[in-house]
């Protein structure tokens, strides 16, 4: 779930390329930067985050290869990377105390806490000269704006919730696989004419525990056109008591009680529907296209078994990743710094050619439908390369990526886990409990929510 942070600890320098740099630097009679971040040569040093942990060596080395290829292209500048991203409960203290990096990898639910206690640093006269910038997803930089429309950041990953299923078991229930159900009236169709087919076949499965049966509600309402939060007059307050509250867990009761598609056993998780559906035993249930290749390896089974499609309704729940800049950096540090993350992250189509193919060779799975970070003609180039190294069949996706646009992201409410873990309850009263009271649940729901929304400026 997006807004989970990772590693918060400060780390010292773990690429290898990167410490040599950084002695060669000295050695070769190079000064120490000033304030700005630049020495007496012209050179540039900016320390980023992101580094990939020494637990996973590939995506490190690759990592560690980009530095010193970046470094190689941009002999002005260079990079001091560490390991781990932003962490809340830290980053005022790194801040204050001068540790915070340069350049710091955010979930989508930072920014705007970020931006309105003056935590990051205003890019909006240096974002002119990045290229592709122009051609970002709008959507997407809305993350990184304020209510006056100046950039704090720029995304460098995004997901979205879609539907995920199985092409053999639509086919045998006499659905078309190359065209999943575009509204939840036609998820419920096709739901029952799965589950029809019996020897434990299952329609549709939700998570109900773990917080992350109130991550898929969340998203749920979302489709039905609503909130879970909401702020008023200034205040955070609780949005899902709601018609699309009511209409999300009537669909889902619906499904559960009167069609019987979403089979006896509940209370479930993400690796009980993973195993469900690696097993061939589930027709559908709501994913992000990276629930594919973990389902593949872990039950070996094949990319073409599967199919994934753009979430029904109007909106669907999303987060994604990118970076901000220390507000107390210098123009220097930031202007090298959208460098280095326009050249490692936003990728030209030339250095997507390079990427893809080493990512192939990697073993990791190609032609996803995400992350899909531009629009138009530039997302357009990067498909063809990715199409072209694919290891994936990407026709599968093409009712996601298609109908995907059309679908409002959103973001994670504040204090989304602790919000997640009272919807938790909501879910599996109604997918426990034949008479559960929908209204009486929503309402008691959204008094707790109050409070766990109340500190949240």
């Amino acid at each position: 779930m997006d807004g989970m942070p990772g590693i918060s600890r400060r780390q010292v320098l773990g690429s290898a390329t990167a410490v040599a740099l950084a002695l060669a630097l000295t050695a070769c009679g190079g000064s120490a930067p000033s304030s700005s971040g630049v020495d007496k040569n012209g050179v540039v040093t900016v320390v980023v985050n992101g580094m990939p942990a020494k637990t996973q060596p590939v995506d490190r080395k690759n990592f560690a290869e980009d530095v010193k290829a970046f470094e190689k292209s941009h002999p002005k500048i260079k990079i001091d990377a560490r390991e781990g991203q932003m962490d809340p409960k830290t980053f005022a203290a790194k801040l204050a105390g001068g540790q915070l990096e340069d350049v710091y990898y955010v979930y989508f639910t930072d920014p705007a806490g970020l931006i309105e206690r003056r935590q990051a640093a205003d890019i909006s006269t240096y974002v002119g000269d990045v290229p592709y910038f122009k051609d970002i997803d709008p959507a997407l930089m809305k993350v990184f704006k304020d209510a006056d429309g100046k950039t704090y950041g720029l995304p460098t990953g995004n997901y979205s919730l879609g539907l995920l299923y199985n092409r053999a078991l639509f086919t045998k229930a006499g659905l078309d696989p190359d065209k999943p159900p575009a509204t939840w009236e036609e998820v419920r169709t096709a739901a029952k004419k799965i589950s029809a087919l019996g020897d434990g076949t299952v329609g549709y499965a939700d998570y109900s525990k773990n917080n992350q049966g109130g991550w898929h509600l969340t998203s749920w309402i979302y489709s039905m056109g609503g909130d879970v939060a909401s702020r008023q007059d200034g205040r955070w307050k609780a949005a899902f008591n709601s018609d699309a509250g009511r209409r999300a867990l009537q669909a889902l009761h619906d499904m559960r009680w009167t069609d019987r598609s979403m089979g006896t056993r509940q209370l479930l998780e993400i690796a009980d529907v993973q195993k469900m559906m690696g097993a061939g035993k589930l027709g559908m249930y709501m994913a992000g296209p990276d629930n594919i290749p973990t389902i593949v390896k872990q039950f070996e089974r094949e990319y073409e078994e599967y199919g994934l499609a753009a979430l029904p309704g109007n909106a669907t729940l999303g987060g994604g990743d990118g970076f901000m800049f220390n507000p107390k950096a210098s123009p220097e540090k930031i202007r090298a710094g959208l460098q280095w993350v326009q050249w490692k992250y936003l990728r030209s189509p030339e250095r997507e050619a390079v990427d893809s193919k080493r990512a192939k060779a990697d073993g990791v799975p190609i032609g996803l439908p995400q992350p899909r970070l531009f629009a138009g003609e530039t997302q357009a180039k990067v498909d063809e390369i990715r199409a072209e190294y694919a290891n994936t069949p990407v026709g599968n996706y093409r009712p996601f990526v298609e109908r995907n646009a059309q679908v409002e992201t959103k973001v994670e409410p504040p204090n989304a886990q602790q919000l997640y873990t009272v919807l938790d309850g909501v879910m599996q009263s109604v997918l426990t409990k034949e008479d559960a009271d929908i209204d009486a649940l929503l309402a008691e729901a959204a008094k707790k929510a109050d409070v766990i929304l109340a500190p949240v400026k």
